[in-house]
Formats: structure tokens, sequence, C-alpha cells
């Protein structure tokens, strides 16, 4: 194993922990915020912790990059901080972090009808799986049972959606640029929009100041802006410059088994069709991300 493929592993270990570990923070932070301010609030810091490195590169950044730097902040950051914080009001933390495991099915959906990426039939026969185990959790009852569908859960897969999408657009568009830059620029572009939403929209402000638990609550988000998104972008993007973008993308390979744990440690109930469904998840992704020829060939500019 070179150095660098090396370093990508120990990269992906690390990122797979602060990514698995932010599921149970939005949960505690969701105790004092509202989904729409824990949202803001997680870009907020991250932009704000970002902000001199964003000021000292922008001048570098080619202007054709810029669009793509816009929808890596949207599709990469912003939206999914309100997907995912507006799920967890109705989900348990470690079954958003299983269904967060459909991004790299979603890598190769995009990169296929996008970028047109070809894939070998097994592909898509890890893709059905997936969506079926994604099928079984959205619908987990008691027991054994199925019930109606959690709309949203939905939430969490158009996250994911998100998510493939970004990975694709910084592995073609976007790969002659640091991780850092991307990562920073990314968030200054959307930063503001975080902003004028927090103390412009919400009451996040006057909670803060008067009602108890608002401090905590905004600590734990503040830990998961910093993180969960600022420092784990850069080391995401990292990942994916020196390797491909199904090797960044399989870090959800590991983000359930952290979710479930911290899950577990905090009293979540989970069902036989729970594990049914994240096990099926898991094959799925696994089969659909065994073959990643297709995005060395065409992806890897190094």
């Amino acid at each position: 194993m070179d150095k660098k493929r090396a370093l990508a592993w120990v990269l992906l270990f690390v990122l797979a922990l602060i990514w698995g570990s932010s599921f149970i923070l939005i949960k505690k932070g969701l105790v004092g915020l509202t989904p729409y301010e824990l949202g803001s609030l997680r870009i907020v810091a991250a932009s704000l912790f970002l902000l001199p490195s964003a000021f000292k590169r922008f001048r570098g950044v080619d202007k054709k990059s810029y669009p793509f730097l816009i929808s890596v902040g949207l599709l990469g950051s912003l939206v999914p901080s309100f997907l995912f914080a507006i799920a967890q009001t109705r989900i348990e933390s470690s079954v958003t972090g299983v269904i967060n495991g459909l991004v790299p099915i979603f890598t190769i959906l995009v990169g296929l009808i996008i970028y047109k990426v070809k894939q070998e039939p097994k592909v898509f026969l890890g893709i059905l799986v997936g969506f079926v185990g994604t099928a079984v959790l959205i619908s987990a009852g008691k027991g054994m049972e199925l019930s109606g569908i959690n709309v949203y859960a939905l939430l969490i897969v158009l996250a994911t959606v998100c998510y493939g999408t970004n990975l694709n657009f910084i592995k073609f568009h976007l790969g002659h640029l640091h991780p850092i830059t991307v990562t920073s620029v990314s968030l200054l572009f959307v930063g503001p929009i975080a902003i004028i939403h927090l103390f412009g929209f919400t009451e996040f402000w006057p909670k803060l100041i008067s009602i108890e638990g608002t401090v905590l609550s905004t600590s734990y988000i503040v830990i998961l802006g910093i993180f969960g998104t600022a420092i784990a972008l850069i080391l995401f993007n990292k990942i994916l410059q020196i390797t491909d973008a199904l090797f960044a993308s399989s870090v959800t390979y590991l983000i359930p088994i952290v979710a479930v744990a911290w899950g577990v440690l905090d009293g979540e109930n989970l069902y036989p069709m729970h594990y049914i469904g994240m096990i099926a998840v898991g094959i799925g992704v696994y089969i659909a991300n065994s073959n990643r020829a297709a995005y060395k060939k065409k992806g890897n500019t190094e």
C-alpha cells in the first residue's frame, strides 16, 4: 500500500468517527433549538471557522469554478444541514446514520446520468438491494411489522442525493483546487445565507440569552459545525483528491456503525426490521461500490 493510499484509509476512519457522531449531536441540539435554527447555526459556525482561509484562497480561484463552488456549498452543506435537522425531529439518529449510507449509490447514479460513467450490471443489483433496505428502514414498525412510510426519512434520502451530486461536482470540476479551498470558499458563498436566516428569520438570539438549555444545544451544534462540517469536509475533499469519488463515499460503510453505537448508548429503540433494513443497505452499497474502475478511469485526474 503506497503512502497516499495509507493516508486515505487513515483519513477515512477519522472522518467516519466525526460524521458518525454528527447524528447524535443533531439530536442533542434539537433539545433546545428548532431544526431551522440548527441548520443555519451549523453552517454559520463552519463558515466563520474557515473564514480566514476563505479570504486567503478566494483570489486564487478561477471564475469558471464559482458556479460549482456555489453548488458544492448548497448541495454539500447548506441544504443537507436543514434536511437532516428536520428529519431527526421524527427519526432516531441511528436510523438516520444508516439511511445516509445511500450516498455511494446516488454517487453512481448521478455519475451515470450526468457524466455517462459506465457501470457493470452488478452495480445495478447493488442499487436495487440498497433501495429495498431503505424502503424497509423508512417503513419499519415495532417487532417484525412494516408500518406506513415515514416521510421524514425521505428527507434523508434527498440529502443523500445532494451529497451524491456534490461528490461528482467536486471530482469532475474542482479537482484542481486544494481541499481547503473547495471547503472554505464554498462555505463563504453560503455562509451569508445562513447568517441572514439565523438572525433575521428565527428566534435564536432571544432564546440564547433567555431560555435555559439553549446555550448547551448551541454548543453541540457549534462543535458539529466546526468538526462535522468544516474539518470533516476538508478531510473528505482530501480523500476525494487522492483517491476517487466512490472510495471517498465509502466512508458511509463506517458511519452507520458509529451512529448506531451512539444511538444504542443514548437509549434509542431499534426493532428487528430496522436491523434487516440496515443489513440490506450495507449489502447493497457494498455490491454497488465494488466496481470503482470506471470512476478511477474517468474521474481521477492525478
